[in-house]
């Protein structure tokens, strides 16, 4: 039986670049969560008896709105809702099974990496058909039914048991619980050479993956303890917890210390990793060494064709405009196609889809392939597993080779959370009325060349994205960028990504800290960060 439910519109339903992010209390409001459904449903308008993927990081709040969600799935015309296990589906994996089972889309809920828990962040978002999430045109029609809806159609019988594998009916519509890690693990398998891999960690290699108690704990578990045969104790905080066991999911040098410690260590692994909430991003660390994510790129797309799924080479690399540079370098040298695109794992899919590129990254810990239409944690662990089995280096030799072969780009990115909305409006409204006058100014030893607020034509269907973030380049090409981040809750996230470049090996043991110095201070200068948010540092530095 379906019911059609009266209801009035949200005004704050605008998605962002990672879907729609509130507070849990928020997303508890009555009738908040239906609304962005049916507001989703109707922007996207299945076919009758279409499927859909359903499923989430776990995070609070995760479980009722799977359910809530199959409810309005059937009452809205789906034919099948395939959903992980307990509502269980990382990122990458739900994308992997939207492709695999060509369904016509899926619902994703997650905060990525911020935190969880009763009063902590929640997230939904949609994905089309490629398994990527919906691009801008999309996102718009979502937005514009949320301000206009008037009702929302929901089953009014309950959602079935999603903790048993199997199939069952919600009236004319199959749900189907899938084992939310078998599918993700069979790809992963035909990609990268598991025995290789395994006669590494046989050979007495050494690694720790921190799963931060959020999604990646089980597809962990199943990959790197199960079948490549690392000890068990190799996955550590790989329960997943509805509150991430008081932490943060974030894997940066801030929420994964003890990670990194432990690597730092003379004794620690040969090799470390963390994901985050929803196993989108990943960290990379060497004994002695935490692999910044642009280098993580860069080294993964210089090394791809070392792995089976990826020995043909590479067709081109795609960054975000505040990565670094250092990617840029991989395809001069290899001859393969650049692209340089707004932040935001949609932007790639064009690209991914036309065949131009085949490995992507963001300087937010997030890197990934062609073989599904999100970012990869897993997937670049792995990556970076058969690599190192098949070079037999250590991860600081690979690095350091890489620097030698292509230079280094030090690179940091400053986070400024939760800073006054007003206040960062006003921050970025003023560098971009100084733009046209900053080209040639001197800060110190720096000389403007030029300064933009980043747009980008897509060259596969045309579409324009303006306002992306403010540019200042040296002479030299050293450079610094600014924006306001998107996947925050609370308040304003400052962005500001500091970078130059040094070809000389001989100069490569310096600090970034020490290399960026002088970029550092005049982003202060030029930003005005310190008068406009009254905050004397970052937040996190990464």
């Amino acid at each position: 039986m379906i019911e059609t439910v009266a209801t009035t519109p949200f005004e704050d339903q605008k998605p962002g670049t990672s879907g729609l992010r509130k507070k849990v209390p928020h997303f508890q409001k009555p009738h908040y969560v239906e609304n962005f459904i049916q507001s989703i449903f109707d922007a996207a308008k299945p076919e009758p008896g279409a499927s859909l993927v359903v499923g989430g990081d776990g995070r609070y709040f995760n479980r009722e709105v799977v359910q809530t969600t199959i409810r309005m799935a059937a009452a809205n015309g789906y034919g099948r809702v395939i959903v992980g296990r307990n509502g269980i589906l990382s990122t990458p994996a739900a994308s992997n099974l939207i492709r695999q089972r060509k369904t016509s889309g899926g619902i994703i809920l997650s905060a990525s990496h911020n935190p969880g828990g009763p009063d902590g962040d929640f997230g939904i978002k949609y994905n089309i058909a490629n398994g990527g999430p919906a691009p801008e045109k999309i996102t718009e029609a979502i937005y514009e039914n949320s301000r206009r809806i008037t009702a929302f159609r929901i089953a009014r019988d309950a959602a079935p048991d999603i903790s048993v594998v199997g199939e069952s009916r919600l009236g004319d519509t199959v749900v189907e619980v899938v084992d939310p890690v078998a599918d993700y693990e069979r790809l992963m398998e035909q990609l990268f050479d598991f025995g290789k891999i395994a006669a590494l960690i046989a050979s007495g290699f050494t690694l720790r993956f921190d799963a931060m108690h959020a999604v990646t704990g089980p597809y962990a578990t199943r990959i790197l303890e199960e079948r490549l045969g690392a000890p068990a104790g190799t996955v550590v905080n790989g329960e997943p917890r509805e509150d991430f066991g008081g932490g943060h999911p974030d894997p940066n040098a801030v929420h994964a210390a003890a990670l990194i410690n432990h690597l730092m260590a003379p004794n620690g692994p040969d090799f470390g990793a963390a994901s985050d909430g929803d196993g989108d991003r990943n960290l990379i660390v060497g004994r002695g060494i935490v692999v910044s994510p642009s280098d993580s790129l860069a080294v993964l797309a210089a090394n791809a064709h070392l792995a089976p799924g990826y020995a043909k080479g590479i067709a081109g690399i795609a960054r975000s405009m505040p990565t670094s540079q250092a990617a840029d370098r991989v395809a001069q040298k290899r001859g393969i196609g650049i692209y340089e695109t707004p932040t935001g794992w949609k932007f790639f899919g064009n690209l991914l889809d036309a065949g131009k590129v085949t490995i992507c990254g963001e300087e937010s810990a997030g890197t990934g392939s062609d073989h599904v239409r999100e970012k990869d944690g897993l997937w670049a662990v792995l990556l970076w597993l058969n690599i190192l089995a098949e070079r037999r280096q250590s991860v600081k030799e690979i690095v350091e080779a890489h620097w030698r072969e292509f230079g280094r780009n030090y690179y940091q990115r400053h986070d400024y959370e939760e800073i006054d909305k007003t206040a960062a409006d006003g921050l970025m409204e003023s560098l971009r009325d100084r733009l046209a006058s900053m080209s040639g100014q001197r800060f110190g030893t720096l000389v403007v060349s030029e300064a933009d607020d980043f747009s980008y034509r897509d060259p596969v269907d045309g579409s324009i994205s303006t306002g992306q973030g403010v540019r200042i380049v040296f002479s030299g090409g050293s450079r610094i960028v600014y924006r306001l981040s998107g996947t925050g809750t609370q308040g304003a996230t400052l962005r500001v990504y500091i970078e130059c470049f040094e070809p000389d090996p001989a100069k490569h043991n310096v600090t970034p800290d020490v290399a960026l110095a002088e970029l550092i201070n005049t982003a202060d200068v030029i930003g005005e960060i310190t008068k406009r948010t009254g905050r004397s540092g970052p937040d996190v530095i990464t």
